[in-house]
């Protein structure tokens, strides 16, 4: 069967930035997206945990993207426009999909 090259970004960030990030990616082009509850986690203040918490402010998304190769720097601009001044990580990775014209 045949593959094709793609990237998978993931950019984790505080769910009270979610809606501000998909309609940065979207005005950016992004045709799809994933979003997942983040649990919890470690990093440089610490554990953290979504448990106990009363609203979502205090929680954490993962947003996940599928993209062609060369789309990966409109994504990235649209991204760090938000991530640069609220706690986020983004991460890139290569990937390959089975069906390309979907991404």
């Amino acid at each position: 069967m045949q593959t094709h090259q793609a990237k998978r970004v993931e950019i984790t960030i505080e769910s009270v930035m979610e809606s501000r990030l998909t309609k940065a990616l979207v005005d950016a082009g992004v045709t799809g997206f994933t979003i997942l509850p983040v649990l919890g986690g470690s990093g440089r203040s610490g554990q953290w945990s979504r448990e106990g918490q009363v609203s979502r402010a205090g929680g954490m998304v993962a947003v996940v993207c599928i993209i062609r190769p060369e789309r990966l720097d409109g994504l990235l601009d649209a991204a760090f426009g938000v991530v640069e001044r609220h706690i986020g990580v983004v991460c890139v990775t290569d990937c390959e999909v089975l069906r390309a014209e979907r991404f």
